[in-house]
């Protein structure tokens, strides 16, 4: 009787520890789609990446339970996807993981039903009559290949024949008609339950683009600065709380699963005033919005990130030198002189706002008030309180020549090198005229007919003012090794 008692209570034991669970292939099933979502976050980086974070809400019997959550981006990486509950973290426990991405398309189909009868409907391109006959496919490499009671036949369009339509008894169980993350869970008891799957992917990304407007002197600017979410991640994320990170991460290198996808229709949308909180997050910056927005699959959206009027700027023009200038004998030249507008990222000077990576466009106002474009250029990821320079073009009315007028090789590896840069400012007005050079090695400048400033090791900047429609030259003497 004790034995029996014994075994009774380790039977009862095992099956408190080890709950009965359904035969294999005979768990319960369910489906979630995106009507089941309840919240989603969308989190884009400015490398083709967004990590999304999708609630959904599932009715769970207890035991076992093979879960298919459709509607995922196409640009998933599933080897990040994530689950958990919500509601009960301890009551789920996953037992596999799959992501179907086999979908539906005319080829697919076509290719799951070789070997079997399918209804073949033909219509006469004259008299629009039809005719149904049965068909056996054969093969779908390099076309359609089929049978029929006529014989042995082929479609070299792979069964794209507008004369032609094809009718099939069902959708094959693994085709999909949206990609699908399906799991085998086991639920500790039965009820609902609000769950959150993550994964990353590509396909989505985001960038910055920032437009200033120029008053009238040059010596302020409106700036305003645009958030560019750009979707081509195969999803749509409906009501979603938005963050952008700008930064640089370090993603491990890894070969794609899937070729490029097709990119389709795109439309945009803008918004006009700034929305998104600004924060430091590790060794980024955050953006958050303060609102929920719909980022919808094959879409731009564009939204305002922040206005700064009336920030201070400042004018430049410069003409650079090349290093190898001081190694050779070289010809006279005439070069453009550029046109730089500099401003500091402070707080002082109307900005003092992290910038994130992006393309700054410049206009100015016309005569008659008419907004002209003036250039752009690239700006890197700005931290505050640092100096911003763009490159806007090239001055039309300032000309400058450079002419070598003294060469000599010294020693082996020893050179000394006269210059003489001749600027011609052919503008209303006094400007001055930065003339930086690239000088190699070890050097020393002999002779100057201007200061300059040091500003690298090899780089040396002539700050030379020229008045309204007249000549400066710049002369000086370098020994390098």
């Amino acid at each position: 009787m004790d034995r029996l008692r014994e075994w009774i209570g380790a039977v009862m034991l095992f099956l408190l520890v080890y709950p009965a669970r359904l035969p294999a292939g005979e768990e319960a099933k369910l489906a979630v789609t995106l009507d089941d979502q309840e919240e989603v976050a969308v989190t884009v980086y400015n490398q083709d990446l967004g990590l999304i974070k999708d609630q959904r809400e599932l009715d769970l019997t207890k035991g076992m339970v093979s879960l298919e959550f459709r509607d995922v981006a196409s640009g998933i990486d599933p080897t990040t996807v994530h689950i958990r509950s919500l509601t009960d973290p301890g009551a789920l426990a996953v037992h596999e993981q799959n992501y179907e991405y086999d979908l539906l398309s005319p080829e697919k189909l076509l290719e799951k039903y070789v070997g079997k009868e399918v209804a073949l409907v033909e219509a006469d391109p004259e008299t629009k009559e039809e005719k149904t006959v049965k068909a056996t496919i054969l093969s779908t490499n390099g076309g359609l290949v089929y049978r029929t009671d006529r014989g042995i036949t082929f479609d070299p369009r792979g069964g794209q024949d507008r004369w032609t339509r094809w009718f099939f008894p069902g959708i094959p169980e693994n085709l999909i008609s949206r990609p699908t993350l399906v799991w085998l869970l086991e639920s500790g008891k039965a009820g609902k339950q609000k769950v959150e799957v993550s994964y990353l992917t590509s396909g989505i990304n985001w960038k910055a683009d920032y437009v200033g407007l120029l008053n009238e002197d040059d010596t302020r600017m409106d700036l305003s600065g645009w958030v560019s979410i750009e979707n081509q991640s195969g999803a749509t994320y409906r009501e979603a709380s938005l963050k952008l990170v700008a930064g640089e991460i370090h993603k491990a290198e890894r070969l794609p699963l899937r070729v490029d996808k097709e990119r389709r229709g795109e439309t945009m949308e803008m918004a006009a005033t700034p929305q998104f909180e600004e924060e430091a997050f590790f060794e980024y910056h955050l953006y958050t919005l303060d609102r929920k927005t719909t980022i919808k699959e094959n879409q731009t959206k564009q939204m305002t990130l922040f206005d700064a009027p009336g920030a201070r700027v400042k004018k430049e023009y410069t003409f650079k030198g090349q290093s190898w200038f001081y190694t050779r004998l070289v010809e006279p030249r005439e070069d453009k002189v550029g046109v730089f507008l500099k401003f500091d990222n402070k707080k002082e000077s109307g900005m003092g706002l992290p910038l994130p990576a992006g393309i700054i466009r410049l206009y100015k106002r016309d005569s008659d008030g008419s907004i002209q474009f003036l250039g752009e250029d690239r700006i890197d990821h700005t931290p505050v309180d640092e100096t911003v320079e763009v490159k806007i073009g090239t001055a039309f009315d300032v000309v400058a020549e450079r002419k070598q007028v003294d060469y000599r090789k010294i020693g082996d590896r020893v050179f000394e090198n006269a210059y003489e840069i001749t600027i011609r400012n052919h503008k209303k007005e006094a400007i001055t005229v930065n003339v930086v050079e690239l000088i190699p090695g070890d050097w020393e400048i002999l002779e100057k007919s201007h200061p300059y400033e040091k500003r690298k090791a090899n780089e040396v900047c002539f700050a030379v003012p020229v008045g309204a429609g007249k000549e400066a030259k710049l002369t000086y003497r370098v020994r390098i090794e």
